[in-house]
């Protein structure tokens, strides 16, 4: 399962079933928090949503790994 992925250095938010080595955006190695939606309020781990309350100041990619 693919999971919604949040770098702590840029906040860019990816799709990926792992995390890389390093992020996507900034190319720094990171933390990545998980922010996939796993409550029915913003529609469950099958929606593709994030979780809103787990992401601050995010910036959002349709882009898959």
């Amino acid at each position: 399962m693919k999971n919604q992925w949040s770098c702590n250095n840029c906040g860019y938010v990816f799709t990926a079933e792992e995390v890389p080595n390093t992020c996507p955006s900034c190319k720094q190695k990171c933390t990545f928090v998980n922010v996939t939606c796993y409550t029915p309020d913003c529609g469950g781990p099958e929606s593709g949503n994030i979780d809103p309350r787990l992401v601050q100041g995010s910036k959002p990619s349709n882009k898959t790994s």
